[in-house]
């Protein structure tokens, strides 16, 4: 959602970073075709030793369409490192969701920082929860003493640490990571992460401690009952979300409560503190998406993870995610937001692969706050996956388809009607 000014807000354009920096330390990765037609990207695939088995990949991001804003950059970036370390069993992908008028600078800036930061880390495979705790925090602290100002400018992050047959998601913000799990007959979409917005009671109750006011547009500008404290959920009131506030002014207004940069949200209760929750891979689990808030503001995650597996390329299943949510974007408002989104398949896991390592913690965790509403998981049967969500070290108190549908998507044109009649989404 970002800040109160939606994504349009962005008054000094640079280069588009869909490609440059975006992929780094790419090892032994390997490409298993050529450039995919409508994506113009390879599909990658890097092996995980260790464990026998091998991850087949690719990516998308895409500029949304905004017509009080035709020349605004993407502000989306993306981040894939693969062999951390030198390792080979250790790989990493994050999408960064930038927003504010230096959005774009922010969203550069935390990619490579804190892929950098972790990789350089001693401690990264001993504790993977306290380097990525310690990642985040100085991230943030680099950020705000360089030379962008981020007082009103941001990031959120949503990443995945591989290491061997576990997966780490670290979650800054209300973009969003979700697995693919095998459940008898069914794929069922399992949440990794948790969004953080007001709509969350935990996170509602943390920034009113800080001072936040949390307010809705219609509230500050008097249309609604600013006493009443109740938005419903996020899909009924995704339109105008509940957002914080200074006490006495009509900023910052963020929609997420946490984040990279926005120093000034930080003086109210946005904080860069990252949730951590952790998976064991197991052979039940297919694959994995990591992708900003464009795409989870009106696709549930189940119905992201529907789509993915219609697809056997998943090239294929970025640019029908994208050109469906550029579709319904445009059934709701007259613009869309930028759109990243990474897939991951999981292949040739075994449990004779899996069992070199132990599955279980140790340790009993809490777990985040879950709701259904506007873009949340719409399954609650159970996967058997081992998920400790916010994982808390002592930072924190506080898949050619057989049937292959064309799905086109094309750089933002002027018009909103161009691009329908340009977004041809055939799904089987």
């Amino acid at each position: 959602m970002g800040c109160v000014h939606g994504k349009c807000c962005s008054r000094y354009p640079s280069s588009t970073d869909s490609e440059a920096g975006g992929y780094g330390e790419m090892g032994s990765c390997r490409n298993a075709t050529s450039k995919h037609i409508l994506t113009q990207r390879s599909l990658e695939i890097v092996p995980v030793p260790s464990q026998n088995y091998e991850m087949q990949y690719s990516v998308l991001t895409q500029r949304g369409y905004y017509p009080d804003s035709p020349d605004k950059e993407n502000q989306d970036s993306f981040c894939i490192r693969t062999q951390i370390q030198g390792n080979p069993n250790v790989h990493f992908f994050g999408v960064f969701d930038g927003h504010g008028h230096f959005g774009t600078e922010c969203s550069k800036f935390v990619k490579n920082r804190l892929a950098e930061i972790l990789a350089n880390d001693p401690e990264l495979l001993d504790d993977p929860v306290k380097a990525y705790n310690s990642a985040f925090l100085t991230t943030n602290y680099e950020l705000h003493s360089s030379e962008i100002d981020d007082s009103m400018s941001g990031t959120t992050a949503i990443t995945v640490l591989v290491i061997e047959d576990a997966i780490y998601v670290a979650n800054v913000g209300d973009s969003r990571a979700v697995i693919a799990v095998k459940n008898g007959n069914r794929i069922v979409a399992e949440n990794l992460s948790s969004d953080q917005t007001p709509f969350r009671k935990d996170e509602y109750e943390r920034v009113k401690l800080c001072g936040a006011r949390i307010l809705s547009v219609d509230q500050v500008e008097g249309l609604k009952d600013p006493d009443v404290q109740a938005w419903g959920d996020e899909e009924s009131q995704g339109g105008d979300p509940p957002r914080l506030w200074v006490q006495n002014g009509m900023y910052p207004g963020t929609a997420f409560t946490r984040s990279v940069g926005d120093s000034t949200a930080e003086k109210i209760g946005v904080i860069s503190v990252p949730e951590v929750s952790m998976v064991r891979l197991t052979p039940n689990h297919l694959f994995f998406v990591v992708a900003s808030d464009g795409v989870f503001e009106f696709l549930s995650s189940q119905t992201v993870v529907d789509m993915v597996a219609r697809y056997t390329d998943s090239r294929d299943a970025c640019a029908a995610i994208a050109g469906e949510s550029y579709k319904i974007w445009l059934e709701h408002e007259n613009r869309t937001d930028d759109i990243t989104i990474i897939i991951v398949h999981i292949k040739g896991l075994s449990n004779s692969g899996a069992g070199d390592t132990d599955g279980t913690t140790g340790a009993s965790m809490n777990p985040a706050s879950s709701r259904t509403g506007r873009g949340s998981s719409d399954s609650s049967a159970a996967s058997g996956s081992e998920i400790y969500r916010s994982m808390r070290s002592e930072f924190t108190d506080l898949q050619l388809s057989m049937n292959r549908s064309p799905a086109i998507v094309v750089p933002s044109p002027s018009k909103p009607r161009e691009l329908v009649g340009l977004l041809i989404i055939l799904c089987n």
